[in-house]
């Protein structure tokens, strides 16, 4: 006897130090509080209360007063345990969780369905890609993150255990429930995804609950609807379905929801639901696999449970077999009443109610319901929507894209100079931002039509096809196959044309096709999302590598852990600017201050650009063409780039004639031009001229030279209203200049005097120089030189001289309202007078782009002449370039390049390094790169519309105090 009073009393003191090894609702550094909080709640209670706090009613915040109150109704009166939220808003239901709280005498445990993300539930609330996608990402530290992130958003709306992760092995395709909410069909890879997620989010004090036990991924039928059959052999179930719960238990997991499953492995009784069995709910899952957590049925009102038992009767049912809450009840009072008269009929005793009662009150205080605080709603959608969440989908999608397919090496997509391609929509969702994003890099036609024989036809001017499949990227469970009518398409379309598929939808839509061989790529981009569209755009023209592993099979041709790795070539990319280490807040004071710029006056419209290490991380458009505010700037819109002209056509020319030996930093004019031997410029050399260290004249106004006697315009002598045989140089719109001008104007460069002192002094005339080289050179017009060699192979479609041969006014600002010269608004054509003479096309002047496209070729200088996989000069190059040769005689430029000040005033916020290197352009536009942080910043404007003589935009400093707000934000 004694020794048995010996034993009971070593249980009683050993018990606690063995639960905290054990228990995963323990909190070891605070056990003792914890035990002393939950028996005194515990001791306080009536039979009422404690049977109340196992259960958990739902509730839509969108729901009607009459159903809330409802819910008032069993907290107050049936002293409900918890409430799970689901569809609704984020405010409402942070209000409507504060209501019901503060009615609890012990405070409530408030539970979400949140697999990835409030989302799930919420509107105004983020979404994070489905599990699936998730496992195609190779790096578990990110699904770590994710999780991480989504335990935060739970927390700050006032949840305490998220439903998640699911931990289903998908293998079988046809799942109706499971599916793209699985992390695939590989167990250790489920495992080793929801292991993570489960750290990241139960690290940020929020449950985790592992689900659907024991196993729920092979099972063609819902539970929502009838009870699945899980058929399989226990041997198969341990080294399956029962594998991830194993390691997530050793690893802490908190809880586990139980399916309603029927599985004669483990249950005998025929159609028995396995969360009503203890065979698996005790015998399996406490006792074998020795989970001490928190255990939930799923919910009780699916047709997979309530088809079997009564209101009560399938509560109790569940509670005998070892659940510890009983999951949206179909009559919470009625079952409750039932279980109290189990309770006094002695068929649930005490210690049994104690149990799970207790483990309920574990649980709230883990979570901080000891010290219960409301929700605040200030902020509350921003801070449930944050821009680094933004950040973390583009990693986790970065990571997951998979290629299944890469015939010929097709991707990425190079020599963009040879390609014609052709986008084409299937499916039912919108691809608007793949398009898009697929136009930054290239000339990308979208193709429609109503028959297959309209598709065939039109595409046959095209060498590459992209074909898009977008389905809803809602949820998870909307329709994701191929319709009968878009396979035959595809078929032919691929048959007679070099095709790359991308499927924006769940994996298992490529088993539809019957067979691939005659799809040169195929990509899997798992999602709809415009991320996901955007992102899988940049893997296919290469500016990122494809990295994700295929999570489950799709026949023979692409089984499980598919994976084809591609390098990047190097080409800008799109994406967040945490990413890169910039604040978007604090970004976005581009914002007002470009908008300032546009009420001042300074200009009608705008483009900013920002990018950092590769990345473009600020594209906005500002304002209107003109002042009239009848057409918006797009990212389309192109404006006159004024001297830009200078380092995006000349400068790389040049570059790139050095690199081959063809010319030197010491190569004289003379040498370079033979009709300057015996000029006062021979010896003048191209590294002298292109620091402006030559005694050039600033400018020679041609333009004035061919004015009539009143000066009141043009004398007739020069120019005609209409083309013909000698006047055939276009300067303007219906204004046509003599051709032999064009020697006259190089005649009077040639002859020019210099200035009698050798002093810096910046000068257009070397780049006039420079075009007549670069056309005796090359034997072409400088136009087709700088297209052939340089942007059609960047993919800078928008950056073209002439450009109203290739686009409409309705794509150009106009820059001038010129009453004297030309006569007319000045849109289309270039507004420098000298380079006007020239045709429209000089050294110093006459090219057009958008931002984006001024980007590519700085962000090429930045990779020291290497972009899109090409390589246009070697990286000495640039250095010599980018050098400050005569610093010490106070001339700050390199060759070509303008260089930040010397002295206090300059081009520059005067923030950036001393290695950086741009240039301005007198329409109001500035390009610059800094190679320490690896910045490239892009403003166009067209300040000079309607009067050149508006200066606003320069003595404001308006582009170096955006420069200095783009260091600001620079986060590290």
């Amino acid at each position: 006897m004694k020794k048995f009073l010996l034993a009971c009393i070593l249980i009683t003191i050993y018990f606690p130090t063995i639960a905290q090894e054990n228990n995963p609702l323990i909190l070891k550094n605070d056990f003792q509080n914890q035990r002393k909080w939950v028996d005194s709640i515990y001791d306080s209670m009536t039979l009422e209360e404690k049977m109340g706090q196992l259960f958990m009613a739902d509730i839509f915040s969108s729901d009607p007063k009459a159903k809330t109150d409802k819910i008032k109704d069993l907290i107050t009166n049936y002293h409900l345990g918890g409430v799970i939220f689901s569809k609704g808003g984020p405010v409402r239901q942070a209000k409507l969780n504060n209501e019901f709280q503060s009615l609890a005498k012990v405070p409530l445990m408030i539970g979400m369905d949140a697999e990835w993300g409030l989302a799930m539930r919420l509107d105004s609330t983020y979404a994070f890609p489905w599990n699936m996608t998730l496992g195609a990402i190779t790096d578990n530290k990110i699904v770590e993150k994710i999780g991480r992130r989504i335990g935060e958003q739970s927390k700050r709306l006032g949840v305490h255990i998220n439903f998640a992760p699911v931990v289903d092995i998908n293998t079988n395709p046809k799942n109706p429930i499971i599916g793209n909410r699985s992390f695939g069909e590989d167990r250790d890879n489920v495992t080793e995804k929801a292991l993570a997620f489960m750290k990241g989010m139960q690290s940020a004090g929020i449950m985790g609950s592992a689900k659907h036990f024991p196993g729920h991924g092979d099972t063609e039928k819902d539970s929502h609807k009838t009870l699945p059959t899980v058929d399989f052999s226990r041997n198969r179930l341990d080294t399956l379905e029962l594998y991830p719960y194993k390691k997530l238990i050793n690893q802490g997991l908190n809880s586990v929801m139980v399916a309603h499953l029927n599985v004669p492995a483990l249950e005998p009784q025929m159609n028995y639901p396995s969360s009503l069995s203890s065979k698996v709910v005790t015998d399996l899952l406490k006792k074998e696999m020795g989970f001490n957590g928190l255990i939930f049925t799923d919910a009780l009102n699916m047709k997979g449970a309530s088809d079997f038992k009564k209101p009560g009767e399938i509560e109790l049912a569940a509670f005998l077999a070892g659940n510890d809450v009983l999951l949206i009840s179909e009559d919470v009072p009625k079952a409750i009443e039932f279980l109290i008269n189990s309770y006094n009929e002695e068929i649930i005793t005490e210690k049994r109610l104690a149990y799970s009662v207790k483990k309920i009150l574990y649980a709230k205080y883990k979570v901080g319901l000891n010290h219960y605080k409301p929700v605040k709603t200030t902020y509350l959608v921003e801070d449930l929507n944050s821009v680094n969440d933004d950040a973390l989908y583009e990693e986790a999608m970065d990571n997951a894209l998979t290629i299944l397919k890469n015939d010929r090496a097709i991707l990425p997509i190079k020599d963009l100079q040879k390609k014609k391609i052709a986008y084409v929509n299937f499916g039912d969702d919108s691809g608007e931002d793949f398009l898009n994003e697929l136009k930054k890099y290239g000339n990308v036609d979208w193709v429609k039509a109503n028959s297959l024989d309209d598709y065939i036809q039109k595409l046959k001017e095209y060498n590459y096809v992209i074909i898009g499949f977008h389905k809803s990227n809602e949820n998870p469970w909307k329709n994701f196959e191929f319709s009968e009518n878009e396979l035959v398409w595809l078929y032919e379309i691929a048959r007679t044309n070099t095709v790359i598929l991308d499927v924006f939808a769940r994996p298992y839509a490529m088993l539809d096709l019957k067979t691939t061989a005659n799809f040169e790529g195929v990509v899997m981009s798992y999602q709809n999302s415009k991320i996901s569209q955007q992102l899988s755009a940049q893997l296919i023209f290469g500016a990122r590598e494809a990295k994700g592993k295929l999570p489950v099979s799709l026949g023979e041709d692409f089984p499980l852990n598919t994976f084809l790795q591609t390098k990047s070539l190097r080409r800008l990319q799109y994406g967040t600017p945490e990413s890169v280490g910039i604040n978007s807040y604090k970004l976005k004071k581009i914002d007002s201050l470009a908008n300032l710029g546009i009420r001042e006056g300074m200009y009608p419209g705008a483009q900013v650009l920002v990018a950092r290490k590769g990345k473009v991380i600020y594209q906005k458009n500002f304002g209107y063409f003109e002042y009239d505010k009848k057409q918006e700037v797009r990212d389309t819109t192109m404006y006159d780039l004024a001297s830009l002209t200078k380092i995006l056509a000349s400068l790389p020319l040049v570059m790139e004639l050095v690199d081959k030996k063809e010319l030197s930093l010491n190569t004289k004019l003379s040498e370079m031009l033979p009709e300057y031997k015996n000029s006062n410029k021979a010896d003048v050399t191209l590294k002298q001229m292109l620091s402006h260290y030559a005694r050039f004249k600033a400018w020679i106004p041609f333009y004035r030279h061919t004015y009539n006697e009143e000066k009141t315009g043009v004398s007739s002598k020069y120019y005609s209203n209409i083309p013909g045989k000698n006047f055939n140089v276009q300067v303007a719109e219906n204004l046509y200049m003599r051709r032999d001008y064009i020697d006259t104007i190089y005649k009077d460069i040639r002859e020019s005097d210099l200035n009698s002192k050798l002093e810096y002094k910046y000068s257009d005339l070397p780049y006039y120089i420079l075009k007549r080289y670069f056309e005796r050179k090359f034997g072409k017009p400088m136009e087709q030189i700088v297209q052939e060699n340089l942007y059609e192979s960047l993919g800078a479609n928008y950056m073209t001289y002439l450009p109203l041969e290739k686009f409409s006014k309705d794509n150009i600002p106009p820059t001038e309202q010129d009453d004297i010269f030309r006569k007319q608004k000045v849109q289309g054509y270039v507004n420098d007078q000298g380079a006007a003479m020239l045709g429209g096309v000089s050294g110093h002047a006459g090219l057009f782009s958008n931002s984006n496209d001024v980007a590519k070729v700085m962000q090429m200088y930045l990779w020291k002449g290497f972009y899109g996989g090409k390589r246009y000069f070697n990286p000495k190059i640039l250095d010599d370039f980018n050098t400050c040769y005569y610093c010490d005689k106070n001339v700050r430029r390199g060759v070509g390049f303008d260089k930040p000040q010397l002295g206090t005033s300059g081009p520059t916020c005067g923030c950036v390094s001393m290695t950086s290197f741009g240039h301005s352009g007198f329409t109001g536009t500035f390009a610059w790169a800094d190679p320490e942080e690896e910045i490239v910043y892009v403003f166009l404007s067209n300040r000079t519309f309607p009067d050149p003589e508006n200066r606003k935009l320069i003595k404001s400093d308006l582009r170096s105090i955006i420069q200095e707000a783009i260091y600001e934000a620079i986060d590290y």
